[in-house]
């Protein structure tokens, strides 16, 4: 997280306890054919003992979503978490804590990076150390003013007896979040779009917009109901969806020959396991895990990370603007320079070199136009194409216009243009049935009457 980053003798360098805590998730959260020598998958519910409402609850929605299995598997190993933050002289011969163990004040602060909570159930949401350190909590947190150490023992008591579900997260905002109809059901399938948000009761920095099951259908929204909201997106397949407003994080998941037009990503965009997927954004921050066939129009001012399971990834310049556009970029506070678009970092072990990924040659390079009418002042690509792909494109109208030159000059009869006009819309017709293209347009016709959308 940027707010969590800070520069020191011209390096950048973070937290070491919390990069601790977020390496020790990261390897348990791990996807793999093998199970896993460190440990289970984070999050599954399989192989746990566990209270039987959160067995009863841990089948809902795709594992990486089910906060009742997060909730689990931290209750699981918090002992271990919070052996991971002692510093060395409060551990045994063989690393483990002992009854008198002390956890210090940073390691509290660390914990915040992973657990945070309320007081009484209010809306405010506090971290974790604010909460452990308020005067009225320190018996059951084991704060000690005069040691400024928390007891390891106490501490883990009071954290076990606390800890809860995420209210805000992925599935409580489909159990119990307002429904959205922005997507009608489409006719001759079983599938139902889900689409819900808990933005009308959820913390500014805990809004969510949860989509899933979209088919076959164009999605368009510009909303209120979208702003600096954290946006997750599964199982959405031969769909094309735009979600025009500044954006918090949007997570996309599962996903199979879509394109997603996205509004400016404050933070950050991830894919995982999405197939012959279009994204075009400018976002902060652009991550990738199995993916196959999947091109990304983006700007962006960090380098994209492709992690592993990747292939044929394309990587292309942004190419497309709506009016409100470079206001909602402000608002995100991100800006055209610098671009790492095709700058893409490889982090992954089995592929580190560059041929899991390639650049759009300039040739197959086409301009991307929003077909929606909006208010705004932004009139073309924020920060302008590179000059090899503006050279491609004026090339390509340039050819046009020979093209349009020499049918003037043929002088053809009335009948012939007629003819000639029939055979040029059949071949467009051809094109647009062979590209998929006719789909998208087909899709852009409004629903019947009887078949409104919510505002949302």
């Amino acid at each position: 997280d940027g707010d969590r980053i800070r520069y020191g003798c011209g390096r950048l360098s973070v937290d070491t306890l919390q990069f601790l805590l977020f390496l020790y998730i990261q390897q348990l959260n791990k996807v793999s054919l093998r199970t896993s020598l460190i440990g289970e998958e984070w999050p599954s519910p399989k192989n746990r003992s566990q209270s039987p409402d959160l067995t009863e609850k841990s089948n809902c929605l795709n594992k990486n979503w089910n906060d009742y299995s997060h909730q689990a598997f931290v209750c699981d190993h918090l002992s271990d978490l919070l052996e991971l933050l002692l510093d060395p002289e409060q551990l045994t011969a063989s690393f483990h804590s002992t009854h008198s163990s002390l956890v210090s004040r940073e390691a509290v602060v660390a914990l915040s990076f992973l657990i945070e909570g309320t007081i009484s159930r209010a809306t405010k949401i506090y971290p974790l150390h604010e909460l452990a350190l308020w005067q009225p909590l320190h018996a059951d947190s084991g704060f000690s003013k005069s040691s400024k150490t928390f007891s390891f023992y106490k501490l883990e008591t009071w954290l076990r007896s606390c800890l809860t579900g995420n209210p805000f997260g992925t599935s409580a905002c489909l159990k119990s979040g307002k429904k959205l109809a922005w997507a009608h059901q489409v006719e001759g399938t079983t599938k139902r779009a889900k689409i819900a948000c808990n933005t009308h009761v959820a913390p500014k920095m805990h809004r969510m917009v949860v989509m899933s099951q979209v088919y076959k259908q164009t999605l368009a929204k510009s909303s209120d109901t979208l702003v600096e909201a954290h946006v997750k997106i599964h199982r959405c397949n031969e769909s094309f969806i735009y979600l025009l407003s500044p954006l918090r994080s949007v997570t996309i998941e599962k996903c199979r020959s879509s394109i997603f037009v996205l509004g400016p990503v404050a933070t950050t965009l991830h894919l995982h396991s999405c197939d012959n997927v279009k994204v075009i954004a400018v976002c902060h921050r652009l991550s990738i895990s199995s993916t196959t066939s999947c091109i990304f129009h983006i700007l962006t001012p960090t380098r994209p990370l492709i992690f592993s399971g990747n292939q044929t990834v394309t990587f292309a310049p942004f190419h497309t603007h709506y009016p409100m556009l470079e206001d909602h970029m402000a608002r995100t506070g991100l800006a055209t320079v610098p671009n790492y678009w095709d700058n893409p970092m490889v982090v992954c072990r089995e592929n580190s070199d560059t041929s899991v990924f390639r650049l759009l040659p300039p040739c197959e390079f086409y301009v991307f136009i929003i077909p929606f009418e909006m208010e705004g002042d932004t009139t073309e690509i924020p920060g302008g194409l590179p000059a090899a792909y503006q050279k491609a494109l004026g090339q390509r109208e340039q050819k046009i216009q020979i093209w349009q030159k020499t049918v003037k000059e043929a002088h053809l009869t009335k009948d012939q243009r007629k003819q000639f006009q029939v055979l040029v819309e059949n071949k467009f017709y051809e094109w647009l049935i062979n590209t998929g293209h006719r789909h998208q347009l087909d899709s852009l016709v409004p629903p019947a009457a009887g078949s409104k959308q919510a505002a949302g």
